[in-house]
């Protein structure tokens, strides 16, 4: 039976969806933010689904790459179990479909609304359902807890921020959140916070951060030489996931650095798709000689600048640079993930706006792999300091990397705990 913090949360999505349909096409309009097709997200012309199957969740491309390496280990733990996922932003749907879609459906995640979640439960008869991160949705886990489906919240985090906004309404979410099964968060702290919601202990267990099992990428680029003979012998920096504004700052410290005689070789990768063409429109607006990745055209003589306007290069884009700054820090947007470019062994700058990624900074920032900083000033005098000395670059790059190598494992745990809540079920 439906408990009443569940119907206030039905009246509630009820009321703002036909008020939130008409305003996200204005702003997809302005924007040019794709979204999956609201019939896909009603449910509606699902794929042929395999029966008993594990449903994994994950919002966008971080939680995408994730959930990744977690099918990978099911294929390696369990070859067997048939898997399917769902994605919620349309850059996370294609960076599945174009990386996973040979292996298993992908398809939108439903609208979290009764009919849309019954459509894929009853379609799939999934054998569990496993949620990426924070991915809570009460129609979801209520569906689910309603026919048995055990619910699995994995790499789970609550920051202190959202920890104390959940605390105010802590007995309203205390019902929604009882089909939780099991939740494997990242860290003691993250356990504490999910207990403090009140989920049982006995169904919280701790097993690392996903985010550390990375191997280098070793697939090759098919512009990683063009751009090493457009830089010469200059250095490259590669700013990756910048937001808007931060390229603006990117460039400006990168103009003022003189390492060596000659400013660093900058590739540039905007986080979201629909800013591509307003980041080439600020170069341009600057006079700045530069590339587009999408355009396939060869890099003009003199170019500073290599725009990497694609989805899914940029983790490798990282073993190119003598240094990486990671975007959506020094705007205060939460920051996001540096392990990309220390399993490389690049040192990594950073704002200080990374509370999306604190365990993971405090750990890289303590052991010499990255430095925050507050502002254009400070990062061209941190890049200048490690452009200028290799040896030191270098060893702050390994201590990055030493970082990921120590903490990794989380995976395996992971899958082995996910097959054991289906063995017991």
């Amino acid at each position: 039976m439906a408990s009443l913090s569940l119907w206030v949360y039905r009246s509630l999505m009820a009321v703002m969806l036909p008020l939130a349909i008409p305003v996200l096409k204005v702003r997809q309009l302005f924007t040019g933010k794709n979204r999956p097709r609201f019939r896909d997200r009603m449910g509606f012309g699902l794929p042929d689904l395999p029966q008993d199957a594990v449903w994994i969740q994950a919002v966008s491309v971080g939680e995408v790459e994730l959930a990744r390496r977690l099918v990978a280990e099911f294929e390696r733990q369990a070859p067997e179990t048939p898997l399917f996922l769902t994605a919620t932003t349309a850059t996370g749907l294609d960076l599945a479909r174009r990386t996973l879609g040979d292996r298993l459906s992908v398809f939108p995640c439903p609208i979290d609304l009764p009919g849309p979640v019954k459509r894929v439960l009853e379609a799939a008869h999934p054998r569990f359902l496993v949620l990426v991160e924070t991915e809570l949705w009460p129609e979801m886990l209520h569906q689910a807890g309603r026919r048995g489906i055990p619910v699995a919240v994995v790499n789970a985090r609550l920051s202190e921020g959202s920890f104390a906004g959940y605390r105010r309404v802590a007995a309203l979410l205390q019902s929604l959140l009882a089909p939780l099964t099991l939740v494997l968060a990242r860290t003691d702290t993250d356990g504490e916070r999910f207990a403090g919601l009140g989920v049982p202990a006995d169904r919280i267990s701790v097993s690392g951060n996903i985010k550390y099992d990375l191997e280098p990428d070793e697939r090759p680029l098919d512009w990683a030489e063009a751009v090493r003979s457009a830089a010469g012998d200059r250095s490259i920096i590669v700013a990756g996931s910048t937001m808007e504004g931060e390229e603006v700052q990117v460039l400006d410290a990168v103009a003022e650095i003189d390492a060596e005689s000659s400013p660093p070789f900058l590739i540039l990768a905007p986080r979201h798709p629909e800013r591509f063409d307003a980041v080439a429109r600020l170069l341009g607006e600057r006079g700045i000689v530069f590339s587009r990745r999408s355009g396939g055209e060869a890099i003009p003589p003199g170019a500073d600048v290599f725009l990497l306007d694609t989805i899914g290069e940029l983790s490798r884009a990282y073993r190119l640079a003598q240094v990486a700054f990671i975007g959506g820090s020094l705007a205060p947007t939460g920051g996001h993930n540096p392990l990309e470019a220390a399993v490389w062994g690049v040192p990594v700058l950073s704002g200080t706006h990374v509370h999306n990624f604190r365990e993971v900074y405090d750990e890289m920032t303590a052991a010499g792999g990255a430095r925050l900083v507050a502002d254009v000033a400070e990062l061209k005098v941190a890049a200048a300091i490690w452009l200028d000395d290799e040896k030191l670059a270098r060893a702050a790059g390994g201590s990055g990397c030493e970082v990921v190598e120590t903490n990794s494992g989380a995976t395996s745990r992971t899958v082995t705990a996910l097959l054991a809540l289906a063995g017991s079920d």
